[in-house]
C-alpha cells in the first residue's frame, strides 16, 4: 500500500494524466442489411419516422416500411406480407425502419415496439421490427408472448433456407413461425445445432476460438469479412446467435460511435478525483477497507497516467469501482463485464460463449442482463487485436490485464483484486507485450 496520502486537489494520475489524442481509426463502414437487396449505409441520414407516422401507416396496412428498405421490400412484396398476415387471422404489425442512436426511438427495438404499441393503443398486438443491431429481426407480443414471437422472430436468423433470403422472404417466414407458434421450437433447435457444429471443431482451431481472459475459457466470434472493394463489413447472420455471439460489426460500430476517448479521460480524472476525496474522509475513521481503497486509488492514477486508449481507461473506472467498494459498509459489484462504462453491475449470471460446455460467471449491469435474458447480444468493448476487432475479453490475457479478469469479474476470490495485479506489474508487463506485438505490426 502507498505511504502517500492522496488530496483531493490532486489525485495521482488525475493531473498528470498526458493529453487525450483522437481515436486510432473511426470505423467507417456500410453494413450489409438483412438478405440482399437491401441498400447499404453508414447512417442514417436523418431522425427517421416518428412513432406518430408509423402508428398512422398501421392504421390502414399492417406492414410499414421505411423508404431506407424500399429496395428490401418493395411495394408488391409489401402487399404480399399485408395478405398473408390478414390471413392467418392474428393482430400482426411490421415495422421496418433503420435504428439508430439519435433517432425517434434512440436505437432501440424494444423503445420502437413500445411506443408504437402505445401510439396504436391496441391491447392485443404482435409486432416484428427491425433489431438494434440492424441485422436482426426483432418480435414482441402483447399481453403475453403466447404465439412465441420473440423466438420466432429470431430463428430466421438461423434457418438454412433463409441463408441468401431478402429482407421480405424472412419476415414471412417469421409471420409463418408465429402463426404455427413453434418459434421456440424451431430456435433452440437450429442454434443447438449450430453449438453442435462449433463444438466439434478441433480445440486448436484459432480461427473459431481465442483466449478468455484468465480462465482459460474460449470464446468463438462470429467472423467478419471485409469485402475490400465497397468496404463494406458483411456478417454471416447464421454464424452470431443472439443468445451467446456477438454481432459484428454492428454492435462494434454502435459501442464505437459513443465512445468518446477524451471524454472518457476526462470521467476517469473525475472519478479518481472523488475517490481521492472519498479516502481523505474515511482516513482516521474506523474502514477496514481503507488499505484496500488506498491501494486501489494509486492503482488507477498509474493506469491514468500510463492509459493508451478505452480499454485502459475503462480499467481506471473498474479499479475506482473497486475503491469505492472497500469503503462500503458490504463490498459491492465490479463494473459490467461486457463494458466497464456501462456502469456497475446489477447481478451476477452465468454465461456460457458460443460453442464451449463451461459458463463462466460475469456481472452484469441491467442492460446487459436484459438483452442476455432476450437472447440478444450485449454491447461490449472492442479493441482492434491482430488486424481484428474483437471483444475485449478475446485478447490473449498475457497482453490484456482486463482481459484476464474481466474487468473485475473474472477474479478468483476476495484477495484477488484489481489493484494488487496493477501493484504486482502485470498492468505494465501486459502494455509491454502488447507494445511489442503492435512494432511488430501483425
Amino acid at each position: 500500500m502507498s505511504s502517500e496520502r492522496p488530496t483531493a486537489d490532486r489525485p495521482s494520475g488525475a493531473s498528470r494524466g498526458p493529453a487525450a489524442g483522437l481515436l486510432a481509426a473511426l470505423l467507417l463502414a456500410c453494413t450489409v442489411l438483412l438478405g440482399t437487396g437491401a441498400p447499404a449505409r453508414a447512417e442514417s441520414t436523418g431522425p427517421g419516422p416518428t412513432a406518430s407516422t408509423i402508428a398512422g401507416a398501421l392504421a390502414t396496412d399492417p406492414v410499414y416500411v421505411d423508404p431506407f428498405y424500399s429496395a428490401a421490400v418493395t411495394p408488391t412484396q409489401q402487399r404480399a406480407l399485408g395478405d398473408q398476415i390478414a390471413a392467418t387471422g392474428l393482430p400482426i404489425k411490421v415495422v421496418l425502419v433503420p435504428l439508430k442512436k439519435g433517432d425517434a426511438f434512440d436505437g432501440s427495438a424494444r423503445a420502437l415496439a413500445s411506443v408504437v404499441k402505445e401510439r396504436l393503443g391496441l391491447q392485443k398486438l404482435i409486432l416484428i421490427t427491425t433489431d438494434d443491431y440492424g441485422k436482426w429481426l426483432n418480435g414482441t407480443e402483447w399481453p403475453t408472448d403466447a404465439h412465441q414471437t420473440r423466438d420466432a422472430a429470431a430463428a430466421v436468423g438461423f434457418l438454412d433456407e433463409l441463408d441468401d433470403a431478402g429482407l421480405a422472404a424472412r419476415v414471412g417466414r417469421a409471420v409463418e413461425l408465429i402463426e404455427a407458434g413453434n418459434g421456440t421450437e424451431v430456435y433452440e433447435a437450429e442454434t443447438a445445432e449450430l453449438d453442435k457444429k462449433y463444438s466439434a471443431r478441433p480445440e486448436n482451431d484459432e480461427s473459431a476460438s481465442g483466449s478468455f481472459g484468465g480462465s482459460g475459457i474460449l470464446l468463438v466470434v462470429a467472423a467478419v469479412l471485409v469485402l475490400a472493394g465497397g468496404g463494406v463489413f458483411l456478417m454471416r447472420r447464421r454464424r452470431s446467435p443472439r443468445h451467446t455471439a456477438f454481432t459484428f460489426p454492428d454492435a462494434v460500430f454502435a459501442a464505437d460511435e459513443a465512445a468518446d476517448e477524451a471524454g472518457l479521460r476526462r470521467r476517469a480524472a473525475d472519478e479518481l478525483l472523488a475517490l481521492g476525496e472519498a479516502v481523505e474522509d474515511a482516513d482516521g475513521a474506523v474502514t477496514p477497507g481503507l488499505g484496500r481503497a488506498l491501494d486501489a486509488y494509486d492503482a488507477a492514477g498509474r493506469v491514468l497516467d500510463a492509459a493508451r486508449g478505452l480499454p485502459d481507461l475503462a480499467g481506471v473506472l473498474a479499479l475506482v469501482a473497486e475503491g469505492r467498494s472497500a469503503l462500503a459498509p458490504a463490498p459491492g459489484l465490479p463494473l459490467c463485464f461486457f463494458d466497464p462504462r456501462h456502469d456497475t453491475a446489477v447481478r451476477r449470471t452465468t454465461w456460457r460463449p458460443l460453442g464451449r460446455r463451461e459458463r463462466v460467471d460475469v456481472a452484469v449491469c441491467e442492460d446487459c442482463g436484459r438483452a442476455l435474458r432476450a437472447r440478444r447480444s450485449p454491447q461490449v468493448l472492442a479493441v482492434r487485436d491482430r488486424g481484428r476487432t474483437v471483444p475485449y475479453f478475446e485478447v490473449p490475457a498475457a497482453r490484456s490485464l482486463w482481459a484476464a479478469t474481466g474487468y473485475g469479474s473474472l477474479l478468483s476470490g476476495p484477495d484477488d483484486t484489481l489493484a494488487a495485479r496493477v501493484g504486482s506489474g502485470e498492468f505494465s508487463r501486459a502494455q509491454r507485450r502488447s507494445g511489442d506485438h503492435d512494432t511488430a505490426g501483425d
